[in-house]
C-alpha cells in the first residue's frame, strides 16, 4: 500500500522517482567508489573505530532503519549525549571536520537509497527522539520516503554554525529549527515530483560547491 504522500504524487511520479534514486546512485557509487575509498582509508588513519557511523532513523511510515555515514566523531563519543552537533564540538576529529565541511559523510546513504530505505530528495530522516515530539500535522513527513538532502538541507546548511551561538542548542533545535525545517518538508510533500526533486538535486550540488 502506497503512503499518503507518495499517493498525493501520483504512481507515475513515484516510479520515476524510484527509477531516478536508482539511476543516480549506481552513478554516484561507481563515480565517488575512488573517492569514498580514500575517505575510508583516511578515517581508519585518523583515528579509532570503525569507518560507518550508522544510527537509528526513522523513515517512511514510521519504520525504523539505520542510516549510513562516514564516521567523523571520535569512536562512542555519541553514546548518551547530544543528537544533534553545534559550532565547534569537541567529539568530531580532525578529519571529520573537513569530511562533514565538503559533505562527504553523507556519500554511504547511496547505499540506504540503493536499498530502497532513503530517496536522493526527501525529508531529511530524523531520530526517534525528535520524531516523537512531532504533532499530527507534522507526522505527516513521514509519508514519503526520508532523503539525503531537501529544502531544509539547503536552508540550514549552516545549522552547526547557528547551534554553535545558542546557550542551550538542543532547546534551540527543537523549538526553532526543526517546526521550520518541518514547515519545509510539508512543502516539498506537496510539490513533490520528478522536476522538484531535479531542481533540489542542482541546488544542493551549487551549495556544496560554494563551501
Amino acid at each position: 500500500m502506497r503512503s499518503n504522500g507518495e499517493a498525493g504524487a501520483g504512481k507515475s511520479t513515484v516510479v520515476l522517482k524510484r527509477l531516478l534514486d536508482i539511476l543516480l546512485c549506481t552513478m554516484g557509487i561507481i563515480f565517488f567508489a575512488p573517492l569514498m575509498a580514500l575517505v575510508a582509508v583516511s578515517i581508519k588513519l585518523d583515528s579509532r573505530g570503525p569507518v560507518l557511523f550508522k544510527q537509528e532513523r526513522v523513515g517512511i511510515n514510521g519504520r525504523h532503519f539505520l542510516i549510513y555515514k562516514f564516521r567523523t566523531m571520535a569512536h562512542k563519543s555519541g553514546a548518551g549525549g547530544l543528537q544533534i552537533t553545534a559550532g565547534e564540538d569537541k567529539r568530531i576529529t580532525r578529519l571529520g571536520k573537513y569530511i562533514r565541511k565538503y559533505k562527504m559523510d553523507e556519500l554511504p546513504q547511496l547505499f540506504n537509497v540503493l536499498r530502497g530505505e532513503m530517496s536522493i530528495v526527501g525529508p531529511r530522516p530524523e531520530v526517534p527522539k525528535y520524531v516523537g515530539m512531532y504533532d499530527d500535522s507534522q507526522r505527516s513527513v513521514l509519508s514519503v520516503k526520508p532523503g539525503i538532502t531537501d529544502y531544509a538541507s539547503i536552508e540550514f546548511k549552516t545549522e552547526s554554525e547557528l547551534l554553535g551561538k545558542s546557550a542551550d542548542p538542543e532547546k534551540t533545535y527543537v523549538e526553532e529549527i526543526m517546526p521550520k525545517k518541518l514547515e519545509l518538508n510539508m512543502r516539498y510533500i506537496e510539490e513533490m515530483s520528478v522536476y522538484t526533486d531535479v531542481m533540489i538535486i542542482f541546488k544542493t550540488v551549487v551549495e556544496i560547491l560554494k563551501i
